[in-house]
């Protein structure tokens, strides 16, 4: 089924018993963080023609094993989707292997390609690539997670960071030709590739 809009019930679950739960994370692994990849998620679903709920359910689940090390918070998140047995009233067991190994593949430096247009889906949703979107949630996770580092250091670990992941040679992929991620992402890479630009952008963020 392809509804525009997810079912209400299945909302209002979520909504209740999922969703608040981001409260406990990390800056950039927030609510607000969540809300825009379920946002994102609707809308590519909307139009790669795939199933509203299951979608939708993804993206609300994608990252609650960041309750545990960030490291494998993709697996442990598929293995919370899987084992809630809430879902079974919405969903059928394979419909839930599908959207647990989506939940597995959306980690963006996944060794392989999502299974699915699900982990395509929310995959590409969980690129948060506007500009000042990305910088500040990177910025955030190493004030949350390496405070021993000063100025310098948090300066240090944020350009490498932006290497690693989103220059032209980083690991970061796109999945869906519909979305507009590929015109995001090329304003993020020219800032990177500008050090003196990406320097005054790092200094803005920190000054609050």
């Amino acid at each position: 089924m392809n509804n525009k809009t997810a079912s209400l019930d299945l909302v209002e679950f979520v909504e209740k018993n999922i969703l608040p739960e981001y409260q406990h994370f990390d800056k950039a692994h927030s609510t607000a963080h969540v809300m825009r990849v379920v946002r994102r998620s609707l809308e590519l679903a909307r139009v790669t023609g795939a199933d509203i709920d299951m979608a939708y359910v993804i993206a609300a689940y994608h990252d609650m094993g960041m309750s545990g090390p960030r490291a494998v918070h993709h697996l442990t998140s598929g293995r919370i989707l899987a084992s809630d047995a809430r879902l079974k009233r919405w969903f059928t067991a394979d419909q839930i292997k599908i959207m647990r190994e989506a939940v597995e593949d959306h980690r963006a430096s996944a060794a392989h390609a999502p299974r699915s247009i699900y982990g395509r889906i929310v995959a590409e949703a969980d690129r948060d690539l506007d500009p000042d979107i990305v910088f500040t949630r990177a910025i955030q996770f190493g004030l949350d997670n390496y405070p021993q580092l000063d100025r310098e250091g948090q300066w240090k670990r944020f350009v490498q960071h932006m290497e690693e992941k989103y220059s032209v040679n980083g690991y970061i992929k796109l999945w869906i030709p519909q979305s507009d991620n590929a015109s995001k992402l090329k304003a993020v890479r020219e800032v990177i590739a500008d050090k003196a630009e990406l320097r005054r952008v790092f200094d803005r963020i920190m000054a609050g």
